[in-house]
């Protein structure tokens, strides 16, 4: 607790001690500055002062250790020293760590911002006992004032007081260094010595430190002992000149000393001249370097071992200081940036960052915004993505992780960043999405070449490249034709998109000729493109900045449709994966030009159908009734013919009346998929059609096929009775058609979650699996069927899903073991089951 009493400070016998400590302290042969230094070499600290306290001034005597702008900061004035509340409280204080102490004065005490974290301070009396003053030592680290050195500091005060004569004579230096108890409470080893070299002082640390004993060394030449030479020469003229210079500041030398047992040691020596009346002495304080020379070569090592650490890494490696100075940055980083592999970190590095650097949306990134000075304001960060775009130099992507260095008591030391490449697994990532977005855009269009813009944007913005361009096979001509491009600056650089390409010329006409990709890591490198035509294309591309042409074709499976061909405007180096990037592109261009043309054969095949149904309508059926005609009037009247010839006119007849039941069905199927014919829809009963047509196809079956039925009563769907019957009548013709003699042929009909399920199957030869789809098609039939010899125009499936489809239902082949075919047929139930 802080004690500020004016009463003690402006006490008249105080005052007046005070003056006289000021004549006398002073003037005695011991220097104050040198008390203040055994004061904080005793407790083991920087800084020390000795100062006498008036009403609201202070007085300083003596000093150690404070660095200018602390000792330039204390300008005499009450508050701006400890000094004061140490008389009003005539007792010694102290503090551990001032910033946060309880109390707020000394939280806010002006030393705290000089750097000042912990003090101790004892009161120095008169003979009388009157606080006179205050001998402070100071520490620039938190640490707790233990009782040894509490005491220790009293010893030097009572030493202080018990040296004054307080009646105005002050006590004199013995030639043997009066106050050898003080010298013994120092930590520091303490040797002092006369000007012919003999050791007159020699303390407790330092007989700690040497092996000698005080006994062993006093009375003997320090060449003898402790130090054989100073720095290679005699001790005896370093010593001389050290007594002639007389310096008003102690001297801080390296000196190698001599242990009692041979061995050197590196200590670090202050020395100071102290006159006193029986003549001067040399003071030297020694300090063991021996722990810090191996310190300093363990750090030498480490320094050594994280420097090789550093050098062998593939990531990039950077960190800075406390103030944000970048002091590391290894070869890869520096070798990413276009930095020789040693030297001096650049200075413009946070200037010049923006213009390079750039975050995941390629915006330009500024310094505070790096990932460095991020970590080094607090933040942690891990797997952020920054982009790296150098002039000449191609695009990268960096996963970078940064955070802040701390030392144990968390004070911020600086900060580091650790930088992986990831640009080819950000390159998968994108053309990911790049796929995505060309399959978009294909859905999208009606033609490849309203889609190649959009496509060709999605491959550069996942390549990160300026532009594409991509050809196809004109299948009339046979030439190699650019159908779209796309630039990252509109239409691209003049000349460069739209030429004809040449086979086996240029970089896109040699994959037209090899069919196999072709990647040109820089193209002013590669010898092959030797023509006028191909020089100039080079001479071209080099204009516009262009270094990297990567082509790859364009397949449908092994039919080659096109070629693919791309800019990058920067050397490249990830062949194999930008290749199977681009190729799986490629791939889905292709099976998109590969279906609009299969699209485009298809709406020709079913013109050509309508085509002839037109011509079977308006061609055939005139002359198909004529004949038919006039083979029924000769039929009538053939009672004039042989047998011969009524066998040739029933022929004739016959194949008349197949020849027109086949248009009859054509022009039916026609009318019903144009919507000319529509349904007569009312209530129907599937059981009574289905027995209907059983009837009836009993009646008129060759023996051997055996109509089986299972059946409900009754199942009511609407519709159109006739044209159910139509469909039904198909099925059950193809179903007696390709069964053998004897063979079954079973008609089911089920109710079944609101549908009615028709199927019908038989034992014949089947439908193979592949085309079961196609049955239903006009005219086909399947090969086993042709190889069959069975006579068929296949058309019967065809009218008859046409019809279930306008029915709202559906028909499939279903197989079944060991042979044969199941045609299933659904409708939806006037009145669905009851759940």
């Amino acid at each position: 607790m802080l004690v500020h009493d004016e009463a003690i400070l402006s006490d008249p016998a105080r005052l007046a001690a005070v003056r006289r400590a000021a004549q006398l302290l002073p003037a005695m042969d011991l220097s104050l500055d040198d008390v203040a230094r055994l004061a904080a070499h005793s407790l083991g600290a920087p800084m020390a002062t000795l100062c006498l306290v008036g009403v609201d001034r202070t007085q300083r005597l003596g000093a150690h250790g404070l660095p200018p702008a602390l000792a330039a900061h204390d300008d005499g004035s009450l508050p701006h020293s400890f000094a004061g509340h140490v008389v009003c409280d005539n007792r010694l204080t102290h503090a551990a760590d001032l910033p946060h102490d309880a109390d707020p004065r000394l939280r806010e005490h002006p030393l705290v911002g000089s750097g000042v974290r912990a003090y101790i301070a004892v009161p120095i009396r008169d003979g009388a006992g009157r606080p006179l003053g205050a001998l402070t030592v100071f520490d620039t680290r938190p640490r707790r004032w233990h009782g040894p050195q509490e005491l220790a500091l009293m010893d030097i005060a009572g030493l202080l007081t018990a040296s004054v004569r307080w009646d105005g004579r002050a006590a004199s230096t013995a030639p043997m260094l009066d106050g050898a108890a003080l010298l013994d409470s120092v930590q520091e080893a303490f040797v002092a010595v006369d000007t012919g070299g003999i050791i007159r002082g020699f303390n407790r640390a330092a007989e700690r430190l040497l092996g000698y004993t005080a006994a062993q060394v006093c009375c003997q030449h320090l060449e003898d002992t402790v130090l054989p030479d100073y720095r290679g020469e005699a001790t005896r003229p370093a010593l001389q000149r050290l007594f002639a210079a007389g310096p008003a500041r102690p001297l801080v030398r390296e000196l190698t000393v001599r242990h009692r047992d041979g061995h050197p040691l590196a200590t670090r020596a202050s020395m100071s001249v102290v006159h006193g009346v029986a003549g001067a002495l040399a003071c030297m304080f020694l300090t063991d370097l021996s722990a810090q020379v191996a310190a300093e070569a363990t750090a030498e090592r480490h320094a050594s071992f994280l420097t090789a650490l550093l050098n062998s890494l593939s990531v990039g490696v950077m960190a800075c200081d406390d103030t944000g100075r970048v002091i590391v940055m290894n070869p890869a980083l520096r070798r990413i940036h276009g930095h020789p592999d040693t030297g001096p970190v650049p200075d413009d590095l946070p200037a010049t960052v923006s213009t390079f650097l750039y975050d995941a949306q390629l915006q330009p990134l500024s310094w505070e915004q790096t990932p460095l000075m991020r970590a080094w304001r607090g933040e942690h960060l891990t797997d952020l993505d920054v982009v790296a775009k150098l002039p000449g130099r191609r695009t990268r992507v960096f996963a970078t992780t940064a955070q802040q260095i701390q030392n144990r008591d968390g004070v911020r030391l600086g900060a580091v960043v650790v930088a992986h490449e990831v640009t080819p697994l950000r390159r998968a990532e994108h053309f990911n999405a790049c796929r995505r977005d060309v399959e978009r855009a294909l859905r999208a269009a009606t033609s490849i070449t309203d889609a190649a813009p959009a496509v060709l944007r999605a491959v550069t913005t996942a390549l990160g490249w300026p532009g594409a361009e991509l050809f196809l096979i004109d299948e009339n001509t046979d030439r190699l034709q650019a159908i779209g491009h796309h630039s990252d600056n509109g239409e691209g650089p003049e000349g460069l998109f739209g030429h004809t390409p040449v086979r086996n010329r240029g970089v896109t006409g040699r994959v037209w000729q090899s069919g196999q990709p072709l990647w040109i890591p820089d193209i002013t490198r590669y010898a092959d493109l030797t023509s006028e035509n191909e020089q100039h294309r080079v001479d071209l591309c080099v204009r516009h900045g262009i270094r990297t042409v990567l082509a790859v074709p364009v397949r449908d499976g092994g039919t080659l449709l096109g070629v693919l061909t791309c800019y990058a405007g920067a050397p490249e180096v990830d062949q194999d994966l930008l290749t199977v990037l681009l190729d799986g592109v490629a791939a889905q261009i292709g099976v998109y030009v590969a279906l609009r043309r299969a699209e485009e054969l298809a709406l020709q095949l079913t013109r050509s159908q309508d085509d002839f149904l037109d011509l079977v309508g308006h061609e055939l059926r005139t002359p198909l009734t004529s004949i038919i005609a006039n083979v029924t009037m000769l039929t009538e009247e053939a009672t004039g013919l042989d047998e011969e010839q009524q066998q040739m006119l029933s022929t004739v007849a016959r194949n008349t009346g197949m020849l027109q039941h086949i248009v009859d069905t054509l022009l039916d199927l026609a009318a019903l998929e144009s919507g000319h014919h529509r349904l007569a829809a009312g209530p129907v009963d599937l059981v009574a059609i289905v027995a209907d047509a059983v009837a009836a196809l009993r009646r008129t079956t060759a023996a051997g096929v055996q109509l089986r039925t299972d059946m409900p009563h009754p199942v009511l769907v609407t519709g159109d009775a006739g044209r159910l019957r139509q469909a039904l009548d198909d099925v059950l013709s193809n179903a007696l058609k390709y069964s053998p003699a004897g063979a079954d042929v079973h008609i089911r009909l089920e109710r079944s979650g609101g549908w009615a399920e028709l199927c019908i199957t038989d034992t014949g030869i089947g439908t193979p699996a592949s085309e079961r789809d196609r049955v239903f098609d006009r005219f086909y039939r399947a090969g086993n069927v042709r190889h069959h010899g069975t006579p068929g125009s296949g058309l019967g499936l065809s009218r008859t899903r046409t019809i279930v489809q306008l029915h709202g239902g559906d028909i499939a082949l279903r197989p079944q073991q060991p042979s044969g075919t199941s045609v299933c047929i659904r409708l939806p139930l006037d009145r669905p089951d009851p759940p």
